[in-house]
């Protein structure tokens, strides 16, 4: 459970969700992704927005696979596999709303409230770790 919502708040963080990166406020402060492709357009920005997109479909399907098992298949059979690929997105598709939900109820958060999450991810997974090994 806390490696669950370590990982979480890092999938979060990692792939610049609305707490960490607030597209409304100013450049300098929180506009991690904005900033950096701030200078690209066309074919370039393209390739940029993409790569971001399967660095979340990685995170997503990574946290899926680890921590919702269920579907995955256990054979080689056509309908195991099909079955495990249509569950596998069915879950990606809930995980990527229950993003969307928190992302709109923690819009408005402020600057000082954010690195308070990254504590909570380190705490969490320490206190995993530390239970892991008791």
């Amino acid at each position: 459970m806390f490696a669950l919502i370590a990982f979480f708040i890092i999938l979060l963080a990692e792939t610049g969700r609305l707490p960490f990166d607030n597209p409304s406020t100013h450049l300098e402060l929180t506009m991690i992704h904005e900033a950096t492709i701030l200078e690209y357009s066309g074919k370039s920005l393209a390739l940029i927005e993409w790569s971001q997109a399967i660095k979340q479909i990685i995170f997503l399907t990574l946290f899926v696979n680890i921590f919702i098992p269920w579907g995955i298949a256990d054979n080689f059979s056509f309908l195991q596999i099909s079955f495990g690929v249509f569950s596998t997105i069915a879950k990606i598709i809930i995980l990527s709303i229950l993003i969307a939900f928190i992302e709109i109820h923690v819009a408005k958060w402020r600057l000082f409230r954010v690195p308070d999450l990254i504590t909570i991810a380190i705490a969490s997974s320490m206190i995993g770790v530390v239970f892991f090994f008791l």
